[in-house]
């Protein structure tokens, strides 16, 4: 199973604003560095706005962030745009036999695994600010430059 891509393109939208400030950051202009259509970023935009990290200037267009960078941590990015439900993250195959002894129990066991890996991975999103993702960014891009 895979993460959706709503959770990159998120993190690349911030990171884009925090980046480039003074840029008029429409959707068409995001869609341009993110590489998709403009409607996945409008879409993208109004999860963060709902999320309260992110404000959208109706007319023209333009996003901001609200937020500092160091008061938006990746887990709250990662909630914002609906990844995955809560506990959630792994997906069960469908109707395992429950006339085989694994097949009946293997559901319970894997929950108590897939629940503590779920925790784990969002306990690092927890850790991991705005600010330091877009610090290694900027570093990044100065070192190509």
């Amino acid at each position: 199973m895979q993460i959706s891509s709503r959770f990159s393109i998120a993190v690349h939208v911030l990171s884009l604003l925090a980046i480039s400030p003074s840029a008029h950051h429409t959707s068409e202009w995001i869609a341009g560095s993110v590489g998709t259509n403009p409607v996945i970023i409008r879409r993208v935009i109004g999860q963060l706005k709902k999320a309260g990290l992110v404000n959208v200037r109706a007319g023209s267009g333009g996003a901001t962030l609200v937020r500092g960078l160091s008061d938006i941590r990746l887990l709250d990015v990662y909630r914002a745009v609906d990844v995955v439900e809560e506990g959630q993250l792994f997906h069960m195959h469908d109707e395992p036999n429950p006339q085989c002894e694994v097949g009946a129990n293997i559901e319970a066991v894997l929950r108590l695994l897939f629940g503590k890996a779920q925790a784990a991975m969002e306990a690092v999103l927890a850790d991991v600010t705005l600010e330091e993702l877009v610090h290694v960014l900027a570093e990044r891009i100065k070192a190509k430059a």
